[in-house]
C-alpha cells in the first residue's frame, strides 16, 4: 500500500497546529503504509524514519516508542477505512441491507486485524492504555455520529441507545477477527456480525 492520508477524514480530530504537529502525521502516515503491509515486528524504527524522512530519535520524541507508534497508525488506516464502511451503508435503502452491508464490509476491513494487533500490544503494555482509549473514543463517537444521521435521514430506529448499539457492533467485530486469527475453523459466513445490529424500519 501507498501512503495514508490521515487527517483528511472529516472525523479526524483537529491536529495542533506547527512543524511539531507536521512531523508526527508525516510518520504516522509513513508508519501507517509499512504496517499496512507488514506485520508490527517486521517493521523496524529505521525504516519508518526513513519512510517519513525524519531521524529515529524524532519517534522516540513524538511517540515514545515503536509500539506507541504502531497503536497510532493502526487507528489512523481505521479512519482511512470508515470512509468505506460508511459508503457501503449509505448506499442501502432497506434496514435489513444496511445491516448486511455494514456488517460485511466490516469484516472485510483491511485496516480491523491492524487494529486487534494493536489492542494485544497495548493489553500487554498497560502504560499504553490511554493511547488506545483516546482512538476507541474516537471510533466510537465517529460510528455513532453516522448511525445518528442514518437513522435520521430514513426514519430508521434502533431497540436500544446509539452508545450500546456502537459499542456492541464494535465488540462483535474485534472478537470475530480475534476468533479468526487464531486459526480456529470456519468462515464469515458463519458469524452473524448483522445480527448484532438493530436498526429497523419503524412501524
Amino acid at each position: 500500500m501507498g501512503s495514508v492520508e490521515v487527517s483528511s477524514h472529516r472525523y479526524a480530530p483537529v491536529p495542533p497546529r506547527g512543524r511539531g504537529a507536521r512531523t508526527r502525521r508525516r510518520i504516522i502516515q509513513a508508519a501507517a503504509g509499512l504496517f499496512a503491509a507488514r506485520p508490527a515486528d517486521a517493521v523496524t524504527v529505521s525504516e519508518i524514519a526513513g519512510a517519513a524522512g525524519v531521524y529515529p530519535n524524532q519517534i522516540t520524541y513524538h511517540f515514545g516508542s515503536k509500539d506507541s507508534l504502531f497503536i497510532h497508525a493502526a487507528f489512523a488506516l481505521m479512519l482511512r477505512d470508515a470512509g468505506r464502511i460508511e459508503g457501503a451503508g449509505s448506499r442501502m435503502t432497506t434496514a435489513a441491507a444496511f445491516r448486511r452491508a455494514i456488517a460485511r464490509t466490516v469484516l472485510v476491513t483491511p485496516s480491523l486485524p491492524v487494529v486487534i494487533n494493536a489492542l494485544a500490544v497495548a493489553r500487554a503494555k498497560p502504560q499504553l492504555g490511554a493511547v488506545v482509549k483516546g482512538h476507541l473514543s474516537l471510533l466510537f463517537r465517529m460510528s455513532e455520529r453516522y448511525l445518528e444521521r442514518s437513522l435520521d435521514l430514513r426514519g430508521w430506529r434502533i431497540e436500544r441507545s446509539s452508545r450500546q448499539e456502537v459499542r456492541t457492533f464494535w465488540a462483535a467485530a474485534f472478537g470475530a477477527i480475534l476468533i479468526a486469527q487464531s486459526g480456529y475453523p470456519g468462515t464469515q459466513a458463519d458469524l452473524d456480525l448483522a445480527g448484532t445490529l438493530t436498526i429497523r424500519e419503524r412501524e
